[in-house]
């Protein structure tokens, strides 16, 4: 079972040599490695050229931002399973793919997703958050739960039958993307109890009141889209969920 790993990049020098080598030590073999950068021009493009043999497609080109990335890494991928880890990031121990595996061989489902912690950008020790995830159920998510996406893995099928990112939804294209998949068509996935990825705060979506503001609107267009009844609550109970992750 081969499984499709997709890194965007975009003048992410400073954390990216953690991330390649998070992936390359992974015990798991059958590892497609993609990494897509969004034409770099620090030393992004020294630091990839430097693991290219570790590196199955590599593209520098301009984009549209980190979802349209993703979506070219997906149509250029070959795995039967598909997730990705950002720049900045890396996976929480060497045996995170090989377990991810274990349980799409183990399980009749579709997505396979787990927990992760974000830490200081330069001090990953220091745990800030814990985002400790649950069983699926339907009920929740349409009340504003949904899996890390950092540690979201589905089968090629699901972006071949419901498409990949749509750009519309800007920072929530992971969220209604899931929605889609888990929601709206009622793929099977399965919760897998261990830590993915440790993951860096700052995030795209959380860095100031408007672009938090911004966010929330399209989060709100996310249920709307995805036939959630009573968007404007759920939108207002969402972002309280993750209070608990600041206690775990």
């Amino acid at each position: 079972m081969k499984i499709s790993i997709i890194t965007v990049a975009l003048n992410s020098a400073e954390f990216l040599e953690q991330c390649i080598l998070s992936v390359i030590n992974q015990s798991y073999q059958d590892i497609e490695y993609i990494v897509i950068d969004g034409g770099s021009d620090d030393s992004t493009m020294s630091i990839l050229n430097r693991y290219k043999n570790h590196i199955d497609i590599l593209v520098s080109e301009k984009d549209l931002g980190i979802y349209d990335a993703m979506n070219k890494g997906i149509s250029l991928s070959s795995g039967d399973i598909i997730g990705t880890l950002n720049s900045d990031d890396f996976f929480s121990d060497n045996t995170v793919i090989e377990d991810v595996v274990r349980s799409f061989r183990k399980e009749k489902i579709d997505i396979v997703y787990g927990d992760l912690c974000y830490v200081k950008r330069h001090q990953t020790d220091f745990i800030v958050r814990n985002w400790k995830s649950k069983v699926y159920s339907r009920l929740s998510m349409s009340w504003g739960w949904m899996p890390a996406h950092p540690t979201f893995y589905a089968r090629r099928e699901l972006f071949n039958n419901y498409g990949s990112y749509n750009l519309e939804f800007n920072s929530a294209a992971d969220y209604e993307l899931m929605l889609r998949f888990m929601y709206l068509n009622k793929r099977k996935a399965h919760y897998l109890n261990r830590i993915f990825v440790i993951m860096r705060l700052g995030g795209i979506s959380n860095r100031t009141l408007i672009t938090r503001l911004s966010a929330t609107r399209n989060d709100y267009n996310a249920l709307i889209i995805n036939g959630i009844q009573w968007p404007m609550l759920k939108v207002v109970v969402k972002p309280l969920r993750k209070i608990c992750q600041f206690f775990n």
